[in-house]
């Protein structure tokens, strides 16, 4: 029952914080929603992504500290990381906070980085995040967060998360090159 410990729990859990997120972002005119001031909504979903992203420490944290790395965690852990940012760049894009060029760029790079990895794995390659991987991780939940809440420098912090996120692709592209001679 190794599957079914704390740290997939938690992946499992952001798992399906992703598209509640994404629901209290773009269901805005629902008649669900009448009389609620659309800051709300914001706050809401913005509870919802800091929730989620807790759960992302606290499951990479307790799998590492207490021995409860698992195969299902490798697959689980990275698809609720993208399935979250997934869920907040469009929301976010939908609600015209985020800029189309951005998201583009940045599910462009998860993409190619995702097949990549099925490559290397293919060839029997391990491709580990890198330090910069989790740092890209990180600026593109901050920038989430910032264009969440609508606040200064938002579209700033967006473009940062979108110069890490295309470089740390690169890196994992010269990563990959150099495993396969």
């Amino acid at each position: 029952m190794a599957m079914f410990n704390v740290p997939n729990t938690l992946a499992f859990f952001r798992i399906l914080l992703a598209p509640l997120m994404l629901f209290f972002l773009i269901e805005r005119d629902s008649a669900m929603f009448a009389g609620i001031h659309p800051s709300w909504l914001d706050y809401f979903a913005g509870l919802i992504f800091v929730i989620a992203s807790v759960t992302d420490f606290f499951d990479g944290y307790i799998a590492r500290n207490f021995n409860q790395m698992t195969t299902l965690g490798k697959i689980i852990d990275p698809l609720a990381d993208k399935m979250l940012v997934l869920a907040g760049f469009i929301g976010l894009m939908i609600i015209d906070r985020a800029s189309g060029w951005a998201v583009f760029l940045i599910f462009t790079r998860e993409f190619f980085v995702t097949g990549l990895r099925v490559m290397a794995a293919s060839d029997g390659i391990d491709i580990a995040a890198s330090m910069l991987g989790k740092i890209k991780t990180i600026v593109q939940m901050i920038a989430i967060g910032w264009l969440l809440m609508n606040w200064p420098f938002a579209q700033a912090i967006l473009w940062v998360a979108v110069a890490i996120t295309i470089y740390s692709g690169y890196e994992y592209t010269v990563g990959y090159a150099k495993n396969i001679r």
